[in-house]
C-alpha cells in the first residue's frame, strides 16, 4: 500500500493532468454534440442566408449588365434618323421603299450586335403603320394585336421610361408563343414630345432564366416577381405565370425593413426567403430555401454519437501516453530552470525529453537570447535619448546664416539705414539669446512665436518680402511648451527650397489643440515635391545643415525619442501646389 502511495506521490502531476484532461474531453464532447444537434439548423440558416445573399447580388449584377445593354440599344434606336424616317414617312415608290427598308434593316442589325450576348428579339412600330422585327417568330404577336396589346398601353402611360412587362403565353393563346419578358419604350420627338413609334425588346423566359439557373438546386429555388405579384420567371416551370401575393408581401417587407431574410411558411413548406428589389426592372428577385430539403439530411444523430465516442476514446489514449511522457521531461526541465539565479541570462537549460519539453527548453533559451538583446537595445535607446536631450541643449548657430545676417547689417549701415540695421541686430540678438543663453529644453509657444517672427524678419531684410508669412495661432495654445526651435527648421526649409520656381508666395504658420496633442503646421504654396518615394523626410545620413544644427530628420527622431511613436513630423506635398509640414507633440505645461 505504501509503495502504491509513493508511486502516486511521484506521479501526482501525471495523475492530476490525466484526470483533468479526461473529464475535460468528455465534457467538451458532450457539450459540443448537444450544441451541434440543437444549433446546427440556426447556424445553417445564418450561413446559407449570407451565401445566398451574395448569390442574389451576383444575379442582380448580371441583370444590371443586361439592362445596360438594353438601354444602349434603345438609345441608339431613338437617335437613329433612318429608323425615324422609316417609321414616319408615307408610302412612296418601290425603289425608295426598298432603300428605306434596307437602311432600316442595316441600322437594326448594327444595334442588335450590342446584344449578341443575349437572345433578344427587337420589334419597332411606327405611326405610319410600318413594323420591323428582327425575328417575328421569337415573339409572335400580330401588328393589329400589338397596337392594342396591354404592353403597348402600359408603355404609353409612361412613354419616357424603359418598362419591363410580362407577356403570359397562357393569356395570349397564340400558338408557339412562350412566356416572354418585354422591355418597351415609346419613340418620342424630344422637342414636341410627339410619339412616332414604339420599340420592344423581347427575351423569352427560358433565356431570362439563364441569369440565375446555375445558382439553383434541389430545395434552393429562385423566383422573379413583378409589382402585381405575378411570377414572371422561376426555375420551377409550374410556378411561371402564377400569382403569389404572400411572396410579394414578404419581398416588400424584406426590402422596406432591410432584413437579411425571413423564415416563413409559404407554398405549403417551411422556407427561408431572401429578396432583392431590382429598381431598373421594377421586379423582385426572391430566393426560396426549403428548410426540410436543405437541412433534413444535415443531422444524423446516431452517426454523430458514434463519431464522438470514437474521438473521446482516441483522445483519452493519446492524452495518457503524452501526459506520461511529458511529465517526466517536464519535471527535469523545471528543476533546471529553478536553479537559475536572478539576472543570469547566460545560464541555458539542456534541451531534451519529449517534443513538447524540447520546444519549451528551446523557447526558454531563445527567451534568454531575446532578453539579452532587449537589455542591449534598452541601454542603447536610453543613450540615444540622453544624446538627443543633450543635442537639444547644444544649439549651434549656422555660421553661414550668421555671416550673411551681419553682412546685411553692414550694408544697411553703409547705406544709412541705421534704424533697420538696429532692428535686424535686435532680432539677431534675440535669436542668439534663445539659442545660447536660454538653457531650457522647452519654451512656451508664445516665446517660440517671438523667435519665429525674428527669424522671418531677418530673412525679409536679407532677401526682400516676396514671400509673405502669416500666423494663425489659437490663443489657448500660447501657454503650452514646445521643444525649443522645433518649428524654425521647417520655416527655413520653406524660405530656401519652396520657391525656386515661383517668384512669390506665402508661408502659413498655424498652431491648435487637437484632442490630447498640440498640432503645429508650416504650410506653403510653393513648388511642392514628388511623393512617389512614400516619405518626404530626409534620410538619416542627410548632410543638410539647418539653423539649429538638428535638421528635419533629427526633429522627427528627437520627438519620437522624447515623447513616443505617437508623435513626430509628417510631410505632405503636391507638385505645383505646395507643402504641408505637421508637427505633433503632447500638451506640455511649464
Amino acid at each position: 500500500m505504501r509503495r502504491l502511495l509513493d508511486r502516486f506521490k511521484y506521479n501526482g502531476l501525471f495523475v492530476k493532468m490525466f484526470i483533468i484532461m479526461v473529464v475535460s474531453i468528455i465534457a467538451v464532447s458532450v457539450t459540443t454534440t448537444w450544441t451541434t444537434i440543437n444549433m446546427s439548423e440556426r447556424v445553417f440558416m445564418e450561413t446559407f442566408s449570407i451565401t445566398n445573399s451574395k448569390v442574389i447580388e451576383q444575379i442582380k449584377s448580371s441583370l444590371d449588365s443586361f439592362h445596360y445593354s438594353i438601354v444602349i440599344a434603345s438609345n441608339n434606336i431613338s437617335q437613329s434618323g433612318s429608323i425615324r424616317g422609316f417609321l414616319t414617312e408615307g408610302d412612296g415608290e418601290s425603289l425608295s421603299m426598298s432603300n428605306a427598308y434596307y437602311n432600316m434593316s442595316q441600322q437594326i442589325k448594327r444595334i442588335k450586335s450590342s446584344l449578341e450576348t443575349y437572345e433578344v428579339g427587337i420589334t419597332v412600330t411606327g405611326v405610319n403603320g410600318r413594323t420591323f422585327a428582327t425575328d417575328r417568330p421569337y415573339w409572335p404577336v400580330s401588328d393589329n394585336e400589338l397596337r392594342q396589346h396591354p404592353i403597348t398601353l402600359g408603355t404609353l402611360k409612361e412613354p419616357r421610361r424603359l418598362i419591363y412587362q410580362y407577356d403570359d403565353a397562357k393569356r395570349s393563346g397564340t400558338p408557339g408563343n412562350e412566356p416572354t419578358i418585354i422591355a418597351s419604350k415609346a419613340l418620342m420627338d424630344r422637342t414636341t414630345d410627339f410619339v412616332y413609334g414604339m420599340m420592344y425588346f423581347s427575351i423569352r423566359e427560358q433565356e431570362f432564366k439563364r441569369f440565375y439557373e446555375s445558382y439553383t438546386s434541389l430545395g434552393n429555388d429562385v423566383v422573379v416577381l413583378d409589382k402585381r405579384g405575378t411570377i414572371v420567371s422561376a426555375n420551377r416551370e409550374e410556378w411561371i405565370g402564377e400569382p403569389s401575393a404572400d411572396l410579394l408581401r414578404y419581398a416588400k417587407e424584406i426590402d422596406e425593413q432591410s432584413l437579411d431574410y425571413k423564415n416563413v411558411g409559404i407554398m405549403g413548406k417551411d422556407q427561408i426567403v431572401l429578396s432583392e428589389y431590382l429598381a431598373s426592372f421594377d421586379l423582385y428577385v426572391v430566393n426560396l430555401i426549403d428548410k426540410e430539403t436543405a437541412i433534413g439530411q444535415l443531422i444524423d444523430t446516431k452517426m454523430i454519437v458514434l463519431i464522438v465516442m470514437a474521438i473521446v476514446s482516441a483522445a483519452v489514449i493519446i492524452v495518457f501516453l503524452i501526459s506520461r511522457r511529458l511529465t517526466k521531461s517536464l519535471t527535469r526541465l523545471v528543476k533546471q530552470i529553478s536553479t537559475i539565479s536572478k539576472y543570469e541570462f547566460d545560464h541555458y537549460v539542456t534541451v531534451g525529453g519529449s517534443y513538447e519539453t524540447r520546444q519549451l527548453g528551446q523557447a526558454f533559451n531563445e527567451m534568454l537570447d531575446e532578453l539579452q538583446e532587449y537589455v542591449k537595445e534598452l541601454v542603447q535607446t536610453q543613450q540615444q535619448q540622453r544624446n538627443a536631450e543633450l543635442e537639444a541643449l547644444q544649439q549651434q548657430i549656422n555660421p553661414h546664416f550668421l555671416y550673411n545676417t551681419l553682412a546685411s547689417v553692414k550694408f544697411m549701415v553703409q547705406q544709412g539705414s541705421k534704424e533697420k540695421a538696429a532692428e535686424t541686430i535686435n532680432a539677431l540678438i534675440s535669436l542668439l539669446q534663445n539659442a545660447i543663453g536660454n538653457v531650457s529644453e522647452t519654451i512656451t509657444l508664445s516665446q517660440e512665436l517671438v523667435n519665429m517672427r525674428n527669424y522671418v524678419f531677418i530673412n525679409h531684410v536679407r532677401y526682400g518680402e516676396r514671400i509673405k508669412v502669416n500666423y494663425f495661432i489659437a490663443p489657448d495654445c500660447m501657454g503650452y511648451h514646445v521643444p525649443k526651435l522645433i518649428i524654425q527648421p521647417f520655416i527655413e526649409n520653406a524660405f530656401f527650397h519652396a520657391f525656386n520656381r515661383k517668384a512669390e508666395g506665402h508661408i502659413y504658420i498655424m498652431a491648435a489643440q487637437e484632442a490630447d496633442a498640440l498640432i503645429c503646421e508650416v504650410v506653403d504654396d510653393g513648388d511642392g515635391m514628388e511623393t512617389s518615394s512614400g516619405s518626404l523626410l530626409p534620410g538619416p545620413k542627410s548632410k543638410r545643415q539647418l539653423f539649429t544644427g538638428i535638421g528635419v530628420r533629427n526633429v522627427h527622431d528627437r520627438l519620437k525619442l522624447l515623447y513616443g511613436e505617437a508623435y513626430g513630423v509628417t510631410i505632405t506635398s503636391e507638385v505645383g501646389e505646395g507643402t504641408r509640414v505637421k508637427i505633433r507633440i503632447p500638451l506640455l505645461k511649464g
